[in-house]
């Protein structure tokens, strides 16, 4: 932290801006979600978009400190969980397709058997119950 501020930017601006992002840094922030953006620094603040822009000393550290903290740390284990778990939900959803393809055809198989299952049903009952015994059978033929 430095002892002046710069131009444009008072020293209660830049002493707020220097506090907020030390929250935001350890984790602990006050006012936002704790999200290492620009967005949340200024609002964690409690100053303006533009105040912030024109504290460009205090825009400085944070570049060189975001990559480095333990919350921007923390937020890139969970970016890289939620990029896995996308990954294997998509997977998932095309396991569930492939497997609901398998049912349906499997559903159609079972259509069809029933169907010719009935039919050869409906075929056996209509026949008569009369036995032809074989000779009389080729008897007829001759």
């Amino acid at each position: 932290m430095t002892d002046a501020p710069p131009p444009g930017v008072s020293a209660r601006t830049a002493q707020a801006l220097w506090a907020a992002m030390e929250r935001l840094f350890s984790g602990k922030p006050e006012r936002t979600d704790g999200k290492l953006t620009k967005n949340i620094l200024w609002r964690e603040a409690g100053v303006s978009r533009a105040t912030m822009n024109r504290a460009t000393h205090v825009l400085a550290e944070w570049h060189a400190r975001i990559g480095e903290s333990p919350a921007s740390l923390r937020d890139q284990k969970q970016a890289e969980e939620l990029t896995l778990l996308r990954r294997q939900l998509k997977q998932n959803r095309k396991d569930r397709q492939r497997l609901q393809d398998q049912v349906d055809a499997a559903a159609t198989v079972i259509a069809v058997l029933l169907a010719e299952s009935a039919a050869l049903r409906a075929q056996a009952a209509n026949r008569s119950a009369v036995v032809v015994p074989l000779s009389l059978a080729q008897a007829t033929y001759e």
